[in-house]
C-alpha cells in the first residue's frame, strides 16, 4: 500500500485512513442533530468549515438516500427520521421494546404515571421507549433524549446492575460511589429527587437480561400532585413487577 492512502494516527498507534466524503457527510448529520430548525447550505458549509461546492454533492446523496429532508419552499436541510429507523432495527434494542412496551403500558394505566426505558449508550443514559400518562397531567421524557450517567437515578441503577449485580458489576465505581452502588444492589431500585427537577422523584428498577446484568432501567418519573390518585407506594410496587416482567420477557 502507497503511503499516499495512509497516515499514521498520533503516537504511532497504526494507520489512519482518510476517507473525505464519509467525513463531511458525518460532520453534516452531527451538525443537523443538534439543531431543531433547518439549515441552508451555505449555513451547513459554514458549520462544517468547508465551502457550498464542497458539500452539495453530499447533501445531495444524503437527501436522495432518505437521511435528509429539503424544504422545497425555503432550501433548508433538517434530519429525516432515517437514523432513528435505523437505531431501532438494531436486534438486541428491537427485542428490548418489543418485551417493555406492553409492560410499560399497563404501568402508565395502572399509576396514572408516564414511564420510561433507558440503556447505556457509551457514557450516556439513552431513553429508547416510552410510555406516557393517562392523565390530563404528566411529565413526559422523549424518546432519543440522553443524560448524564453520574447524576441521574436511572444511571446509578445502571452502573450499579452492570455486569450482573454482583460486586463486579459497578465498574469504575471507587470509594463511598461503590458504596452507594452497593446499596441500590442490595435494595434492587433506586428511588430518588430527580436531579435536575426536585418536584419529581425518580422510581427506577432495572430490566435484567439473560446474563443477568442490567439491559436496562425503568425509570418512573413521579409527579406527587392532586393530579396523583396513586400513591408511591404502589407506584413501587407496579414499577417492580413491570420490571421482572421486562426482564421476562428477555429470557431471564
Amino acid at each position: 500500500m502507497s503511503s499516499s492512502s495512509a497516515g499514521v494516527e498520533p503516537g504511532g498507534k497504526g494507520p489512519e485512513y482518510a476517507v473525505p466524503a464519509l467525513d463531511k457527510a458525518l460532520d453534516i448529520l452531527e451538525v443537523l442533530a443538534g439543531r431543531l430548525e433547518g439549515m441552508s447550505q451555505v449555513e451547513i458549509a459554514a458549520a462544517v468549515e468547508r465551502s457550498p461546492s464542497q458539500i452539495f454533492r453530499v447533501l445531495t446523496t444524503l437527501e436522495r438516500r432518505g437521511y435528509l429532508f429539503r424544504e422545497r419552499q425555503t432550501g433548508l436541510y433538517s434530519l429525516s427520521l432515517r437514523l432513528f429507523d435505523l437505531a431501532h432495527r438494531q436486534e438486541p434494542l428491537r427485542a428490548l421494546t418489543a418485551a417493555a412496551l406492553a409492560p410499560m403500558r399497563r404501568l402508565s394505566d395502572e399509576t396514572g404515571q408516564s414511564c420510561n426505558l433507558s440503556v447505556l449508550d457509551v457514557d450516556r443514559v439513552r431513553v429508547v421507549a416510552q410510555a406516557e400518562s393517562p392523565a390530563d397531567f404528566g411529565f413526559r421524557v422523549r424518546v432519543g433524549a440522553t443524560f448524564s450517567v453520574e447524576e441521574t437515578a436511572t444511571g446509578a441503577v445502571l452502573r450499579a446492575f452492570a455486569g450482573g449485580g454482583g460486586a463486579g458489576g459497578a465498574a469504575g465505581a471507587a470509594g463511598g460511589d461503590e458504596g452507594v452502588l452497593e446499596s441500590i444492589r442490595e435494595r434492587g431500585f433506586l428511588e430518588r429527587a430527580d436531579a435536575v427537577r426536585g418536584s419529581i422523584t425518580d422510581v427506577v428498577f432495572p430490566v435484567l437480561g439473560a446474563s443477568g446484568g442490567a439491559a436496562a432501567a425503568l425509570t418512573v418519573p413521579y409527579v406527587a400532585t392532586s393530579y396523583s390518585a396513586v400513591p408511591a407506594e404502589r407506584v413501587r410496587e407496579a414499577a417492580s413487577r413491570a420490571a421482572a416482567e421486562i426482564s421476562a420477557g428477555l429470557g431471564l
